[in-house]
């Protein structure tokens, strides 16, 4: 007798998967009674750390920023948010503001594009590129006052390299408003392109050569290659790079302090300087906090927006 039902064939049993063994582990994963103890034991020291220099210190500025200070730094009258209020509406602080925008924006991008270059010369096999490779990342290892003095002789208008060297008619690069922030991201600049050119070329020496050799069969030119192949392998290095390079330049210090003061005339009055310069020249604790809130405000809107945008082009 002939069966109308078709016939089914049974599947042998399918073996156990590495990624469902280790979904049953953390399943049948369950915590000791003592395991929390050995947690807090281990994550104490740097909580109390962190409490007391970070944690602290943040609730303690946002506090303060919604009062007025004595010249100790005690609160005494609360005014909530007037202190933003007329910060916002100041010439002087909203210069302070533009000058940061234009440092920062110089400092990033200048940084990303020298670096980013300098990798890409040094990536080349050319007999005694080892040579060059150890004098981009030289900078690496010079601080900031070392760094200043070093670009202040650079800058002098009477004795500067820079002033002996050029075509144009000496520029007094500390003195002038426009030449002193020019001089300032020059500076800076400088100083970020060690890091900036050893990260940027040990992502370049990871991109497979097999690509560059198809795209030579296929008789790409080497700006396509650079363009459809480079930076798309090195977009995550490309954003983590922008990122760290542009909180840097924000939180920039001790080279305004010790070339510009601030000066000529507040062109280079950063954010960060100006804190300093309430909080501990003028002794407007109050000022000082409101500040330094906003600045933390602006980092973490950018650094958002960085995140929205670039991320997008980032391929992993």
């Amino acid at each position: 007798m002939i069966n109308s039902f078709p016939s089914i064939k049974r599947r042998p049993p399918k073996a156990p998967d590495a990624n469902d063994q280790a979904t049953d582990q953390v399943i049948g994963f369950e915590l000791r009674r003592n395991d929390k103890y050995y947690a807090w034991l281990f994550l104490g020291p740097s909580l109390l750390v962190l409490s007391i220099f970070v944690f602290y210190p943040m609730l303690r500025t946002l506090y303060l920023s919604f009062f007025l200070t004595n010249s100790f730094g005690e609160p005494t009258v609360f005014v909530g948010l007037q202190n933003y209020l007329d910060l916002l509406t100041t010439k002087s602080y909203l210069a302070s503001l533009q000058a940061t925008g234009i440092y920062v924006v110089g400092v990033t991008g200048f940084t990303l594009v020298g670096g980013l270059l300098l990798a890409a010369a040094a990536n080349q096999k050319i007999r005694g590129i080892e040579l060059f490779r150890t004098i981009f990342t030289s900078t690496m290892g010079v601080s900031v006052s070392v760094s200043a003095i070093f670009w202040l002789f650079m800058f002098n208008p009477s004795i500067g390299l820079l002033n002996k060297v050029a075509v144009l008619p000496a520029v007094n690069w500390l003195t002038s408003p426009h030449w002193a922030m020019v001089a300032v991201i020059m500076t800076s600049v400088w100083m970020h392109l060690g890091f900036t050119f050893l990260i940027f070329f040990g992502a370049l020496q990871s991109v497979p050569k097999t690509l560059y050799d198809a795209a030579d069969v296929a008789g790409a030119s080497r700006r396509y290659q650079f363009v459809h192949i480079t930076l798309p392998m090195i977009s995550p290095t490309l954003f983590f790079v922008a990122v760290i390079t542009l909180i840097s330049a924000f939180k920039s210090f001790g080279l305004i302090d010790l070339m510009t003061a601030g000066g000529p005339t507040d062109a280079t009055n950063l954010l960060v300087y100006r804190i300093y310069q309430d909080a501990f020249v003028d002794g407007n604790y109050a000022l000082a906090s409101t500040e330094s809130i906003i600045l933390a405000v602006i980092i973490a809107a950018i650094t958002v927006v960085q995140f929205k945008l670039l991320a997008k082009r980032v391929n992993y």
